[in-house]
């Protein structure tokens, strides 16, 4: 039986941020794509692994999530644990989301786009 917890929510708008080890019980098991075009269902990729996920549900959120992101990665406590960040697409329309995955993408190494659904 694993742990999930929320850690932060609200603290920063439209990011939230979840602690999980282990199996989490009734986590969605949603296919979703990484930045650079892998598929991934992301309960299976957690599992059985200590994990921290950095959710974004707007703009705003994402940047934030970033700075989240950042943090988390120089944190020499957290160095075993794997970190994705996972940015929620949804409302955008279709005709823009290229253009926000393209940005996203901006900066970021191959390894940091591959934990990035």
């Amino acid at each position: 039986m694993g742990i999930l917890r929320v850690a932060g929510l609200g603290a920063l708008t439209g990011c939230a941020i979840v602690l999980a080890q282990g199996q989490v019980p009734g986590m969605p098991t949603s296919a979703g794509e990484t930045l650079s075009g892998k598929k991934i269902v992301l309960a299976e990729a957690v599992r059985g692994h200590r994990t921290v996920l950095v959710a974004g549900f707007s703009h705003d959120g994402g940047i934030g999530c970033g700075d989240w992101m950042k943090a988390i990665r120089g944190d020499a406590a957290l160095a075993g644990v794997d970190v994705y960040e996972i940015a929620m697409l949804e409302g955008a329309p279709g005709i823009f989301r290229g253009m926000i995955k393209s940005g996203m993408r901006k900066g970021m190494s191959s390894a940091e786009q591959e934990r990035s659904v």
